[in-house]
């Protein structure tokens, strides 16, 4: 969620001053662009986990702050709403056997973490939305303890000047019709109820484009192969319904800005890029501040006296607007640097899955940025956001559309395709093999299964409730069984129903 800030109410001259000093420091960015002043030693990735809390009966629990004391470790943050939490792993580098360690350190950490929960009743939980969250849950009193998500909420619910709507239907239950959610909110807590992986990796100034416009054509494949979040207050809704639901829980625009086409604040984008300058240039022309807090820093001055500029209003701002890649400007130890976060994938199954992911994602990026010529130039922006969509309501039963081929279950465009092209981005990031095997090995054996934590969800639901269970029983039941296969460590596609 990004930078603290403090609690207050925000004038008129606040939202002037943030704008002017947005708009020095889009000059300054232009100028740091224009001059290559950045850092790039070598390719980093990086990794944070949103996690759920939920209690012995697998109902959330509204613990974090207690967990986050017990867990005692700086890695660990609070998020959105009490039952969530995040991990923060600590940048590395993509080439070598740094996944195979990455891996080992969250089994550990994640292990340890869990363990110190259980000392306030808690268990953590990786799953894209938990499925026993109820609308009690979206109650204003459950946000967590900080100024940032206090004021973020009055801020969203004062532009939209109405309650949320959530609003969803998704592809039906082996043999039943398709199930449908209409609900209600006051508070932007449904937006706690999507927890996801995001994943970073740093890139030169002159790749950045290249490498934001592949994730772009990727998005649709990732969410599909990785859904992980089919339930939502009772409903079996899309196979990755984090995805809609993470629009509709913060959207600042009422029925009649819709109408006239004012931009979502959870975007996806309208057009290939060819600079990062673009991101940010239309996250200032196009969305008014939320959190309008100014420092004092000249941001153009700082630049001129030979140093980094923080850019604080730039990467505030920035923080308010939810691409699914999204462009990040941070500055480490004095030096500034660029990052693609990608956006998109749930949490979980397992710590083996979510490398798998990881994997699949830096490998296919790293080979689509090589390639001779772009694929982004034989595909419209409008097919790879609807391949985003179509990829998260229908998980492994989707028809994408991909260049070359047509339209193709994600699966087969997996295995026929981007598989190869994941091996080959690997070695050229330098992954050692025994890495990239294992981890593309994953995917390779999820994409024959046809399994997803979202595929299993369903069928174990609907195989409970023909045994007899009410559906609040069996999801329940089911998530008590996600949660043991979970520690188990095994991934996914072995995961039996039944």
């Amino acid at each position: 969620m990004g930078s603290e800030v403090s609690s207050r109410t925000f004038t008129r001259d606040d939202r002037q001053r943030y704008r002017e000093k947005m708009q020095r420091s889009l000059d300054a960015l232009a100028t740091m662009l224009a001059e290559d002043t950045f850092s790039f030693p070598r390719r980093q990735m990086g990794l944070e986990i949103e996690l759920n809390l939920v209690d012995d009966a697998m109902r959330p629990a509204m613990a974090n702050s207690e967990v986050l004391e017990k867990i005692d470790d700086p890695s660990y943050t609070l998020e959105l709403g009490q039952q969530n939490l995040e991990i923060n792993v600590p940048p590395r580098e993509l080439a070598g056997g740094e996944m195979l360690g990455l891996e080992e350190e969250l089994r550990t950490s994640l292990d340890s973490a869990d363990s110190k929960a259980h000392d306030v009743g808690a268990n953590l939980a990786m799953i894209g939305v938990l499925p026993t969250l109820r609308e009690r849950h979206f109650d204003r009193k459950w946000l967590s303890d900080s100024p940032r998500y206090a004021l973020l909420n009055d801020t969203i619910f004062a532009a939209r000047g109405e309650e949320m709507v959530l609003q969803m239907e998704g592809p039906a239950m082996p043999g039943r019709g398709p199930e449908k959610l209409l609900s209600y909110a006051e508070s932007i807590l449904p937006e706690a109820a999507c927890t996801s992986v995001q994943l970073h990796l740093q890139v030169e100034p002159t790749n950045f484009a290249s490498h934001w416009n592949a994730a772009q054509c990727l998005a649709g494949v990732q969410v599909a192969i990785a859904a992980n979040s089919a339930f939502l207050l009772g409903k079996a809704l899309w196979h990755e319904t984090r995805i809609p639901l993470f629009q509709q829980a913060t959207d600042t625009r009422p029925d009649e800005l819709k109408n006239q086409g004012v931009r979502p604040r959870v975007w996806f984008g309208e057009r290939w890029i060819t600079s990062i300058f673009d991101l940010f240039e239309e996250n200032v022309r196009y969305f008014p501040s939320l959190l309008p807090e100014t420092d004092d820093e000249d941001p153009l001055e700082t630049l001129e006296a030979g140093g980094a500029p923080r850019l604080s209003e730039l990467r505030l701002h920035n923080g308010t607007i939810w691409r699914w890649n999204r462009p990040v400007y941070d500055v480490v130890d004095g030096v500034p640097h660029l990052r693609v976060e990608n956006r998109v994938l749930p949490a979980g199954p397992t710590v083996l899955d979510t490398m798998a992911n990881a994997a699949f994602f830096y490998g296919t990026q790293r080979a689509l940025t090589a390639q001779e010529r772009p694929l982004w130039t034989q595909m419209s922006f409008q097919a790879a956001e609807e391949n985003l969509y179509t990829g998260a309501r229908h998980g492994m039963n989707a028809q994408l559309y991909w260049p070359g081929i047509g339209w193709i279950p994600p699966d087969e465009l997996v295995l026929r395709r981007l598989l190869p092209m994941a091996h080959e981005g690997l070695r050229d990031c330098g992954v050692s093999d025994e890495a990239r095997e294992r981890y593309l090995g994953v995917i390779e054996q999820r994409c024959l299964a046809r399994r997803t934590g979202s595929s299993w969800q369903r069928e174990t639901v609907a195989l409970l409730e023909e045994r007899g269970m009410a559906r609040e029983a069996a999801l329940t039941g089911m998530l008590k069984r996600y949660m043991e296969l979970m520690h188990g460590g095994e991934p996914v596609h072995t995961w039996h129903v039944g």
